[in-house]
């Protein structure tokens, strides 16, 4: 069985790689692919292949698929505006290289939700339908490190913001979801199915604020803004101002529900409880 891991050279990716090998995959049958693979040259020198693979490339993906039996399609970062392309020509390589089985990382309620980055993951799953690829939708919520990147800010400021509301998220860490998509990749069983994946205890940013405000003995409040003041913020802290949108937006959608799931789902697939909101935290501020 070889294995191919998009993006490995990404966060998520390399969990992946990681989690595969933990489970017994041989090295030599897990590809971990990447723009540029110097950044994996660690992986390479524990006996993984390494092979470049540009989304923009399709000859590059062409010969970064070859031979796979599984891949695993991590859904390309932003520009939003040139995801959907990006995934269709990973799709027809994957296609062409005859896998099994596409794993693809999606968001949840793809299908329902109304935000900017559901709508290329819904495209991406029609996409996927619409040329009968046997395939598993594994429908992320939020990462929980989306919330402890953000503590040096939280801390300096006293404040959470956001624009959810009441709103919430049924998040997860990086490691939960890369776990739960290499026991789809390693196990049969999965294909054709839709997964909504995310933590087993949804939390409000509010309560976000008062966990923070526990682990450190520091006054922590949520600030609820309204979506083009947080898109301000964003962009005043640094961020392009088509991400900053992109993420106000998605505050929106968890004030709508969108980002939370009661499934378990994803507990079930890793066959633990998932990494807690509080234990995120802690580990955060070591």
């Amino acid at each position: 069985m070889s294995v191919v891991v998009t993006g490995a050279t990404g966060q998520l990716g390399r969990l992946a790689v990681e989690a595969l090998l933990r489970r017994g995959v041989p090295a030599s049958e897990i590809v971990a692919t990447g723009r540029d693979i110097a950044g994996i040259k660690d992986l390479a020198d524990r006996g993984v292949v390494a092979r470049r693979a540009d989304f923009t490339d399709p000859d590059s993906l062409a010969a970064a698929f070859a031979g796979a039996d599984k891949l695993l399609l991590i859904s390309a970062s932003i520009p939003v505006d040139e995801r959907l392309a990006n995934h269709r020509r990973a799709i027809d390589a994957a296609l062409a290289a005859g896998v099994s089985l596409v794993a693809y990382t999606s968001m949840a309620h793809a299908d329902t939700a109304t935000t900017i980055l559901a709508a290329t993951h819904r495209a991406t799953e029609e996409y996927l339908r619409e040329h009968d690829v046997p395939s598993v939708l594994l429908r992320n919520s939020w990462y929980l490190e989306n919330y402890t990147a953000q503590l040096p800010l939280v801390l300096q400021h006293g404040a959470v913001i956001g624009a959810a509301g009441e709103g919430r998220v049924s998040a997860a860490s990086r490691a939960d979801y890369a776990e739960a998509a290499t026991a789809v990749l390693t196990t049969e069983g999965h294909t054709g199915a839709v997964y909504e994946l995310g933590g087993d205890e949804a939390f409000t940013l509010a309560e976000l604020a008062a966990t923070v405000s526990a682990a450190t003995g520091k006054p922590i409040a949520y600030t609820d803004l309204a979506a083009e003041k947080l898109a301000e913020a964003l962009s005043g802290a640094g961020l392009p101002t088509a991400l900053a949108d992109v993420l106000a937006d998605a505050d929106l959608g968890l004030g709508r529900g969108e980002l939370f799931t009661g499934s378990g789902d994803l507990s079930r697939l890793i066959g633990r409880p998932t990494t807690s909101l509080a234990d995120a935290v802690a580990h955060a501020l070591r």
